[in-house]
């Protein structure tokens, strides 16, 4: 989906705020203030923060996936390589942890439509990273088991990481991905 302008630094608020602490830690209020505009343009753009959380994580997902490109568009292992670079940029360069992987600890407290969002990029995800390891010779179900494991370390590696405030940490747990 294509936003506006306003529409695009609304996301781009509350994703920083979410990726800091959650889907609790932001509000429209807080979003309007941080970009310069009112709280009601906030609600013209997105009717109501569950509206505004789906179309967060949809976002992120999209632009997640995007940036990894076709999961046959190079050598299986140069592929996981791209993967786990994405979260360790994300922990590392930007200091930020996977939306989702958030959102995802916070599932059951979430408006269904942006805990919809949230499963899409898991499941997503898993076909993803599960067609990079059928490429090196797994079987269907044993690749989407690998890739579920493998998002399942990542993003214990950035929660692990983000506790202990070892960024080195990460690559040690992360290292036979890369």
């Amino acid at each position: 989906m294509t936003y506006s302008e306003t529409a695009s630094r609304i996301l781009d608020s509350a994703e920083r705020m979410a990726r800091q602490g959650g889907y609790n830690s932001f509000s429209f209020r807080e979003i309007a203030a941080e970009i310069g505009i009112k709280s009601a343009s906030v609600h013209y753009h997105f009717a109501n923060k569950e509206v505004l959380g789906a179309a967060l994580a949809d976002r992120y997902t999209n632009r997640f996936l995007a940036a990894l490109g076709a999961p046959t568009a190079e050598r299986p292992d140069e592929m996981l390589r791209r993967y786990t670079a994405s979260y360790r940029q994300a922990l590392v360069e930007d200091g930020q942890m996977c939306l989702c992987g958030i959102f995802g600890a916070e599932i059951r407290g979430l408006p269904d439509p942006v805990a919809r969002q949230t499963r899409a990029f898991f499941d997503r995800n898993i076909h993803w990273l599960g067609q990079v390891f059928q490429a090196k010779g797994l079987k269907p179900e044993d690749a989407e088991t690998e890739a579920a494991c493998m998002i399942a370390a990542l993003e214990g590696a950035m929660i692990l990481s983000r506790s202990l405030q070892d960024d080195a940490l990460f690559d040690r747990i992360t290292a036979g991905y890369s």
